[in-house]
């Protein structure tokens, strides 16, 4: 699953996904995508967008500096730990929040400085290609690559779900996102929002 970590529709899915591998043969990894990356140089965003580019490169950068130095497990748990405390909490990205979600996991603190790295941004948008090229560069995030044994890796935008399912719900879930993407030729479903993301 490709994610930024300030998405909290992408959160909401991560959510669902991973009580889905509680329940399914699933190995669920997370790399990272970039929003920032994503509407750079556009000029038809409307001005919430514009405005946050510059600063949603931050906890992005963090999370890079994490992959490169300790691997990309370290993503998956700092994205859980920097997300609990930003969609489930309230509480804002910054120094703070960064250090403590990486104490959390067991990462130098240093590492929040590279929030204010721009030199990480090349890597950011090269892991953020990887997983958007596949899928359309017209989508964001939530993004998953489905890599079933036997089969070509298939990626997808989505689901987009607000509460993230869980339980047999979550199953269920998977099982039918996982049909589509095994179905040669399927594309999209999709319908208009009718309520915000309900993180907490």
């Amino acid at each position: 699953m490709f994610v930024d970590p300030v998405c909290p529709w992408a959160w909401l899915t991560s959510r669902w996904l991973l009580d889905a591998e509680r329940q399914r043969p699933i190995d669920v990894r997370f790399r990272i995508m970039s929003l920032s990356a994503l509407n750079e140089g556009r000029a038809d965003i409307d001005a919430f967008y514009q405005r946050n580019i510059g600063p949603w490169r931050r906890p992005v950068r963090v999370l890079m500096a994490a992959e490169q130095q300790h691997g990309p497990d370290a993503v998956r748990s700092l994205y859980d730990a920097m997300g609990t405390r930003r969609h489930v909490k309230g509480q804002s990205y910054g120094p703070a929040l960064y250090k403590a979600a990486l104490t959390e996991c067991g990462l130098p603190g240093e590492l929040a400085d590279a929030a204010d790295d721009a030199g990480l941004d090349d890597a950011v948008r090269k892991s953020h290609l990887a997983g958007m090229q596949p899928v359309g560069l017209d989508v964001g995030t939530p993004t998953i690559h489905v890599h079933v044994p036997g089969s070509d890796p298939v990626a997808l935008f989505g689901p987009v779900v607000t509460p993230a399912p869980r339980g047999e719900d979550a199953a269920r879930l998977w099982d039918g996102f996982l049909l589509v993407a095994q179905t040669p030729g399927f594309y999209e479903l999709k319908r208009s929002r009718t309520s915000g993301p309900q993180t907490r």
